[in-house]
């Protein structure tokens, strides 16, 4: 397994992890776009101050035109794929919501078809479809009676899903001009720009005060977030964008573990099932059947 790979699995791994801040601000009061506001602030904060102490020339544009790619990254995905999965939330269930999310690796794969031309090899067809079999099971989307899902959150949920693919494409643009810290600051400064503006400062303020609060929100800015897109991203400039976002599928499976160990959440034989079938997609996309008949 090549260090661009490990890149992305761990960054994969740090965004599971993003629901045990996120129950915690909801605690606090918090409403869901809120929280992406804090998020998303918060870990501008974060980079900007780790680029100019280390850094400064990481936050120079080559071209303003190149701003585009971090509208890309920052609007139709960050922001985008957040407000569409809440609405997909707010209209069905979390695991129905998290599993339409995970279509991005489909929506990936098709799209570096056409923009990378990046190939559409069986293993990759495969590995593809035991990631959206496993995260669906993982999730609790299947088994499941798909009639009674209403057609909206199945809209909203496919949204989220070309939201979040977006990043990987714009990102792989990006890199040809920028570093991973570089598309990874810029993609939270823009994202900070557009919402903070909207925040209710006013009904939060003194909430916003307490060291709890700033403990939560600003370890989301950091752990799930900045340091999970700067690996996640590194990881992507060597490495197809299509295998990237079906590797990034190990997410929900840390995701569970954590709402099993910390949340007490239950485990069934069909979650089991699910993370094997990710995992296995994911060693399927690793290997090399050249390698294999050589040794």
């Amino acid at each position: 397994m090549n260090k661009a790979v490990i890149w992305i699995i761990v960054g994969a791994a740090l965004w599971g992890t993003i629901g045990w801040f996120v129950k915690n601000l909801y605690m606090y009061g918090f409403t869901p776009m809120e929280v992406v506001t804090l998020r998303v602030t918060s870990t501008a904060i974060l980079l900007v101050s780790y680029v100019l102490y280390h850094s400064p020339k990481a936050l120079k544009l080559h071209s303003f035109s190149d701003v585009k790619y971090f509208i890309g990254t920052g609007i139709f995905s960050i922001i985008f794929f957040n407000y569409c999965m809440f609405m997909a939330i707010d209209l069905s269930t979390i695991p129905i919501a998290t599993a339409l999310l995970y279509t991005a690796p489909a929506f990936v794969t098709i799209l570096s078809f056409f923009l990378f031309k990046e190939t559409f090899t069986s293993r990759k067809v495969l590995s593809l479809m035991g990631t959206i079999a496993g995260t669906s099971f993982v999730v609790g989307l299947l088994p499941s009676n798909l009639s009674a899902i209403p057609y909206q959150s199945i809209l909203f949920g496919v949204g989220s899903g070309i939201g979040y693919a977006l990043y990987s494409i714009f990102s792989k643009y990006a890199l040809t001009k920028y570093t991973s810290l570089s598309i990874t600051a810029f993609t939270f400064i823009i994202a900070t720009v557009t919402l903070l503006p909207f925040f209710p400062y006013s009904e939060n303020l003194t909430i916003l005060t307490e060291p709890a609060v700033l403990f939560y929100a600003f370890g989301l800015g950091l752990f799930p977030t900045a340091i999970a897109y700067i690996v996640y991203t590194h990881g992507l400039k060597k490495t197809e964008a299509s295998k990237a976002s079906i590797l990034s599928t190990i997410e929900p499976v840390v995701a569970t573990f954590i709402g099993i160990l910390v949340f007490h959440e239950s485990f069934t034989f069909v979650q089991m099932l699910g993370m094997a079938l990710i995992i296995s997609s994911v060693i399927l996309m690793q290997t090399n059947p050249r390698k294999s008949l050589q040794t």
